[in-house]
């Protein structure tokens, strides 16, 4: 993944329990989020509604997501036990 504009760090998040559809806990001045899927695939949606172990986008362990949406609507799932969610905020 190659980001093309000069990016500030805003902040870091680690979500570790995954179990129900969790939001962001977006720093004010994010505009965009890196999210990487560790120990486990995850699941996400950004539509409004909460994703499932078996619906939504996928993104495996080991692969980094560039999200610029709406970060207060995107939220995430563990597809299987012990996924864990690392996030960095950019401005």
């Amino acid at each position: 993944m190659a980001v093309k504009e000069k990016t500030t760090n805003c902040g870091f998040q680690q979500i570790a329990v995954l179990t129900t559809a969790q939001l962001l806990t977006v720093p004010v001045n994010a505009r965009a989020a890196i999210i990487h899927a560790e120990t486990q695939a995850i699941r996400w949606r950004d539509d409004g509604t909460a994703p499932t172990a078996a619906i939504g986008m996928r993104l495996v362990v080991g692969d980094t997501l560039y999200y610029d949406g709406e970060l207060s609507k995107l939220r995430l799932i563990e597809e299987t036990a012990s996924a864990k969610a690392n996030i960095t905020y950019v401005a």
